[in-house]
């Protein structure tokens, strides 16, 4: 079961393989391993301890950054990283962010960017579209129409809980809708 896995100059946490969206673009649906992580389809949720065993046997410091990223959204274990990054962050100064696409207070029915304040020092938000109904073409969120309009008010709120938000698209849309996106999260200061 790969927990843990290298990807360029980073180290990547695959905590579950649970995710609101089914996105045409994902990674999931063209194969089952990043770079060389090893399936990570995982056969269960590996527990927090897990987790920091799997971290405690890495030397932090030769990678860029700690990366919650694998084959499901991250922030449905929003509590465990929480206290992953406290374990981490005693153990290293190394840059922690969490790969997400932004539907945590949909995902938990209140507002989470609270919760990211301390624990992470990145957030990289999938945007991958401009408009709800695009965004639920291609993302086939279980909130429909409701999660572009959540991915924003996230966006906006979280940036003052965590020092640099980011968001993301898949860079084989049109110009026109890149375009769209990139002044979408300009609006939100991300």
């Amino acid at each position: 079961m790969t927990i843990t896995y290298v990807y360029g100059k980073n180290l990547y946490v695959n905590l579950t393989n649970r995710c609101p969206n089914a996105c045409d673009f994902c990674l999931r649906t063209t194969g089952d391993h990043v770079g060389d992580s090893g399936s990570l389809w995982l056969e269960r949720e590996p527990t927090k301890e897990e987790i920091l065993t799997e971290l405690e046997k890495r030397d932090l410091s030769h990678y860029e950054q700690l990366v919650y990223c694998g084959f499901g959204e991250p922030t449905y274990r929003l509590e465990d990283i929480k206290w992953i990054s406290a374990k981490v962050r005693e153990m290293s100064p190394i840059p922690i962010r969490i790969n997400t696409n932004g539907l945590s207070d949909l995902m938990f029915g209140r507002d989470t960017a609270p919760d990211f304040q301390g624990v992470v020092d990145i957030i990289s938000i999938s945007l991958n579209a401009s408009t709800p109904e695009t965004y639920d073409e291609i993302c086939h969120s279980e909130f429909g129409l409701k999660a572009l309009p959540a991915i924003l008010e996230f966006t906006k709120h979280v940036k003052q809980y965590v020092p640099k938000v980011v968001m993301t698209v898949v860079d084989t849309m049109p110009p026109e809708e890149l375009e769209a996106c990139r002044q979408l999260c300009a609006s939100v200061g991300a």
